[in-house]
């Protein structure tokens, strides 16, 4: 269906793919991983036809239509979300708009001298919309944005009203609405909650098209692939099986190759000392010249490469007293919308919530509340002795001075460190060689976020207030980040939408629902287990 013969690349001086092959076959769900900068993009635009290899070929069968999903999503308004989705769908989309246009100028007394044309004009569009059965295409964008979170009335507003993270959503509900026979989707993951995000994986799941995406939520991947493709130093590698499962192949194919490179090596070391021991005898010289030759002809083993993880170690958080967090009869609306009403909620020392709601349930509402970022307006928030909290918010990315480099950052935060300690925790956050001399405006959004969360966590607090600590992190740094903090002894509450964060540090589960709210005594994974569903929003 789709491959990729001994493709060459290079952006600039760096080389991206050298005589990379690899295939998509019908059906198939893969997933494309590799580190920050290996060449994802750049091959997802290969495919769909925005690139050119350098060298070798991207052959897509005749007749495959392919849709692609970027994080680069351009600016749209002047439509609702409902139609910008339609418009994926080709013709009827562009019928949508003309009829939305038509049925505005038949409103319009300034044009009635027109009527019986925009009348005119009107039966036929509609007539051509009937025929290609739009008012279902309605219905089923409807379907797709309600999936990924969409209410009624954000369907029906202006698309360019909306924030980032939402267009974003625009932009995915579009390629999933054209159900082309390829999805191509780099990291659609991003930006959705977790009912979302469980309502796109089923939708992924039952597709009976093939897929190639990318993901940093490695519990979203496995659900979807049954194939990895693995970028590496310019080649591409692909594994049958989900992520964990070439995790595990990809271990014991290192610790093969390793053992195989030590293997040659000793053998090398005795053939070159007896090359050096014995060069300048006559009486050997046939031998060393023999030697030399076979030599010449072995095929070298290389050292498996190395994943750049570097493991965080937190210094012992102070303690705090037994009460770190008590919320007493809390009221707090947004205009009309009472968010809570009443609210009690007591955190104590070494108790890890998290908080599990719908968009709009007051989530990151109760963060701010606890981080003294707002206000009740009715109720007492009151931190306990001996507390020092640190709180990390989507917001605190735009506060890093773009005019300073990652190291002059944390240097800013920590002057009595030294250069070398900081280097390390630069190194454990995913900068390494030269990256650290970047300037903090021209970082992308998951290299702001990692530098934010090192400056939280070099002096750690003893009660981490977190919102959504992994949007933009990778894998990689996730997995650093997870096992850090299953280490931490302090107190946590946090917001995240990654079940694989969930379940390995929650301890406690603070369910936000319009009912009310609901206390679970185990972590994430035991209320799943107790309520049957892995979100507030979706019954399983």
């Amino acid at each position: 269906m789709i491959r990729l013969e001994s493709i060459g690349k290079q952006n600039g001086k760096q080389l991206i793919f050298v005589e990379a092959s690899a295939g998509l076959q019908r059906g198939e769900k893969a997933g494309l991983v590799g580190p920050n900068g290996a060449g994802k993009t750049t091959l997802f635009r290969m495919i769909s036809g925005q690139e050119q290899p350098d060298e070798g070929q991207v052959s897509v069968d005749r007749g495959v239509t392919i849709g692609y999903f970027s994080q680069d999503v351009g600016e749209t308004s002047g439509r609702s979300a409902a139609v910008e989705v339609m418009e994926g769908a080709g013709p009827i989309g562009a019928l949508t708009a003309e009829m939305a246009e038509l049925e505005a100028a038949m409103a319009d007394p300034d044009r009635a001298d027109e009527m019986d044309a925009i009348i005119e004009r009107y039966g036929d569009v509609q007539h051509q919309f009937q025929e290609l059965d739009g008012y279902s295409l309605d219905a089923r964008a409807r379907e797709v944005l309600d999936g990924l979170g969409f209410s009624q009335e954000m369907m029906d507003g202006d698309v360019g009203a909306l924030s980032g993270g939402w267009k974003m959503r625009v932009a995915l509900a579009k390629i999933l609405l054209m159900r082309p026979d390829v999805l191509l989707l780099d990291e659609p993951s991003n930006h959705l909650d977790l009912e979302s995000l469980i309502w796109l994986e089923n939708f992924l799941k039952t597709y009976d098209g093939a897929i190639l995406m990318t993901s940093h939520d490695r519990e979203f991947m496995n659900r979807i692939v049954n194939k990895i493709v693995e970028i590496d130093a310019g080649a591409l590698t692909s594994y049958t099986g989900d992520y964990d499962f070439y995790e595990q192949q990809r271990a014991i194919a290192d610790k093969n190759q390793q053992a195989q490179f030590e293997r040659q090596q000793a053998m090398l070391a005795k053939e070159i000392a007896f090359i050096e021991r014995f060069k300048a005898r006559a009486s050997h010289a046939a031998q060393v010249q023999s030697r030399v030759k076979k030599l010449d002809k072995i095929d070298r083993v290389e050292m498996p490469k190395r994943r750049q993880t570097v493991a965080f170690e937190f210094r012992p958080a102070p303690r705090s007293g037994e009460d770190v967090a008590l919320l007493k009869s809390i009221d707090k609306a947004y205009g009309s919308k009472t968010i809570y009403s009443g609210l009690d909620f007591h955190v104590r020392r070494r108790e890890r919530w998290c908080i599990l709601g719908v968009n709009g349930a007051g989530k990151s509402t109760l963060l701010k509340l606890v981080a003294k970022s707002a206000e009740p307006d009715a109720g007492s928030v009151a931190i306990g002795p001996s507390v020092k909290m640190g709180y990390f918010a989507q917001h605190a990315m735009d506060l890093l001075d773009g005019d300073r480099t990652v190291v002059q950052s944390l240097e800013d935060s920590f002057p009595q460190a030294g250069q070398s300690a900081l280097r390390t925790l630069a190194g454990c956050f995913g900068f390494s060689g030269d990256e650290i001399e970047k300037k903090c405006r021209v970082l992308s959004g998951g290299e702001k976020a990692r530098l934010v969360m090192a400056k939280l966590l070099y002096d750690p607090p003893n009660f981490l207030v977190l919102d959504e600590p992994t949007n933009h992190l990778d894998i990689t740094t996730k997995e650093m980040l997870i096992t850090a903090l299953s280490q931490y002894e302090g107190t946590m509450l946090f917001v995240s939408h990654d079940r694989h964060f969930l379940a390995a540090l929650s301890n406690r589960v603070l369910e936000l629902t319009p009912e009310g709210v609901h206390t679970y005594g185990g972590g994430y994974t035991e209320y799943v287990q107790s309520t049957g569903q892995e979100a507030p929003g979706l019954h399983s």
